[in-house]
């Protein structure tokens, strides 16, 4: 458990706040690259660590992330008309371009130069692996873009989306790296099916390997690395093996979920990044993405498949209906009674409540990597409360990662594997 002060520590996230300040130390994606399509399309709303903005992509292509609100009387800058280099409110046509600066003052005398002592809160914005990222920290640490996976492959090699998930980005981060919930939250294996063998299945149940049935408490290594940390679940295979899920989180936000167990260079990746968009909500980042090939239909992770509410990025099936919860599914086809797979993982984390009150857990052996990121955030909060720099990887190149799946001889460590997440390239990496 934590304390109710490291709670709050580690959750907020607004301007100011030592994980915000922490966390603007990162590339952070903020919208889908698809979201502004072309030059001078319309801009975007988007929300991050509780900071209203706007992003667009300009005549020559190129793309801003600005603050929503016009500095003259404060109109939002998402009416704004996308034109010659820059964005324009449409209240009194001030024009301010990529790099806040403002580029036209149509309201004032033409021999007037205040234009010039005028700018608009932007920050540096990167189009990258089929997402716009944004920099909000000070410009003199800004890092590499990370090397991730998705974002080093030919576009159709990847899938990419986004939506809102109701709930402090910490609790999504914790599902995410929480492998021992996978034997039971996405188990198509219910207690009658148990007892009952035959029984019918649904079709994409989410039946899991049989060690992730046979064994359903997984003993947990951790290890902190160049890029954040990466763990081990080790399961019981037969007498002679373990089935390993080896998972790779990258700071602050991302992971990759271990996949099928086969040659790794050519398998398929997925995973999720929670980014703040205010304390009581995140973003949802899905990512899928083949070295070798194209993606074929279907691979991508179910997260990217769910019908979304164009204006609000908010799945349909929510909260509001109990996450289409089907009570004869979850007798006798899976465990939850929810179809989707990350409709399982967003009503268990939302149903925690906005923030979760962390001072009432009780912690077991495998939560041993949640509690490993609770350490390296609050260790980061705190170093920025004291004036001095946290760990944040420089080099977008120790991004280079996957995650592994795989059974091996008992006899093989921990230690020894891990390299295998370690991802070096691949010929088709552009």
């Amino acid at each position: 458990m934590l304390t109710q002060h490291d709670n709050d520590l580690i959750c907020r996230t607004g301007p100011g706040t030592p994980m915000g300040e922490y966390l603007r130390r990162f590339w952070i994606p903020a919208v889908l690259s698809r979201e502004i399509p072309e030059p001078d399309c319309p801009p975007v709303r988007v929300k991050i660590m509780s900071e209203e903005l706007v992003a667009f992509r300009d005549t020559n292509g190129d793309v801003g992330i600005l603050d929503n609100y016009c500095p003259h009387r404060r109109a939002s800058l998402f009416f704004g008309r996308n034109e010659e280099c820059g964005l324009r409110c449409v209240y009194h046509g001030w024009k301010f371009d990529v790099n806040g600066d403002c580029v036209d003052m149509p309201s004032e005398p033409a021999e007037s130069n205040f234009k010039d002592k005028v700018k608009i809160k932007s920050y540096p914005a990167a189009d990258w692996g089929g997402y716009i990222w944004v920099y909000m920290g000070p410009t003199e640490l800004k890092p590499e873009l990370p090397e991730v996976g998705w974002a080093m492959v030919p576009e159709d090699h990847r899938v990419v989306s986004r939506r809102v998930q109701e709930n402090n980005y910490v609790q999504g981060i914790e599902g995410g790296i929480d492998s021992s919930h996978v034997s039971f939250l996405h188990s198509g294996l219910t207690p009658y099916q148990r007892d009952n063998p035959d029984a019918p299945r649904r079709r994409n149940s989410g039946v899991q390997p049989s060690a992730m049935v046979n064994d359903s408490s997984p003993r947990f290594i951790v290890k902190e690395t160049e890029y954040g940390f990466v763990y081990g679940a080790q399961r019981n295979s037969g007498d002679d093996e373990y089935y390993w899920r080896i998972t790779p989180f990258m700071m602050p936000f991302f992971t990759i979920i271990p996949g099928g167990i086969g040659n790794q260079d050519e398998l398929t990746y997925s995973g999720h990044g929670w980014v703040p968009m205010d304390d009581d909500n995140c973003w949802m980042f899905t990512y899928s993405w083949n070295a070798s090939r194209p993606l074929r239909p279907g691979e991508n992770h179910p997260a990217s498949d769910l019908k979304l509410d164009p204006r609000t990025k908010r799945a349909t099936v929510n909260k509001d209906n109990d996450y289409g919860i089907d009570r004869e599914m979850q007798k006798y086809f899976n465990f939850t009674g929810i179809e989707n797979g990350s409709v399982q993982d967003a009503g268990i984390q939302e149903s925690m409540g906005a923030i979760c009150d962390r001072t009432k857990e009780h912690l077991g052996t495998s939560d041993a990597a949640i509690i490993n990121l609770r350490k390296v955030f609050l260790r980061g909060a705190r170093e920025i409360m004291e004036g001095s720099e946290p760990f944040v990887p420089r080099e977008g190149s120790v991004y280079r990662l996957r995650s592994v799946s795989l059974i091996q001889d008992r006899s093989i460590t921990f230690d020894e594997t891990v390299p295998r997440v370690k991802n070096p390239g691949h010929p088709t990496l552009v």
